[in-house]
């Protein structure tokens, strides 16, 4: 299963976290704070996983990629491949590529909403939904329309909306 999924900047403030467990906000920050420890002391010669049984508990795995100013990286337990995490991370970074044609931190900054949207089509409840782009790009389309539909509808009537009631 997949613990948790964050994006943070070269700077160590997180773009994006979300963990599939409950925790508390306090312990959050200090799990997003101790990765973040942990990825800016590594060189750039080194495997990309690690073990991280000291911050998450027994069995911890991590996962991470480093493109320009993000690291995306992926915690989870041993059920889970870690190969196939590392392709998960490229199937998001493809994904986010052709929601905002090259992403960047300022794209996920201001485009919250659509950020979680694709995640939870990748990854919901910490099991993995879909691992093609074009699918999980198809299925986020689907969601704008409709949030463009739903946004378009009147509640009132334009026929009610123009009565002045009282004559």
């Amino acid at each position: 299963m997949i613990k948790a999924v964050m994006m943070m900047n070269t700077q160590g403030k997180p773009r994006l976290a979300k963990f599939y467990d409950f925790l508390p906000v306090e312990k959050q920050q200090e799990l997003i704070r101790g990765v973040f420890s942990v990825l800016s002391s590594r060189p750039e010669n080194v495997s990309n996983f690690l073990e991280i049984d000291s911050l998450f508990g027994p069995d911890s795995r991590l996962v991470y990629k480093h493109y320009a100013t993000l690291y995306f990286v992926l915690v989870f337990d041993g059920s889970e491949n870690e190969l196939a995490m590392l392709d998960l991370i490229q199937v998001l970074v493809e994904t986010l590529d052709k929601c905002f044609s090259n992403v960047c931190e300022l794209d996920i900054v201001f485009n919250y909403s659509k950020m979680h949207t694709v995640l939870d089509e990748i990854v919901f409840g910490g099991q993995v939904l879909e691992t093609r782009s074009d699918e999980v790009m198809k299925a986020v389309e689907e969601i704008s329309k409709l949030e463009a539909a739903s946004n378009s509808i009147s509640l009132v009537p334009k026929s009610v909306s123009g009565w002045r009631g009282g004559r």
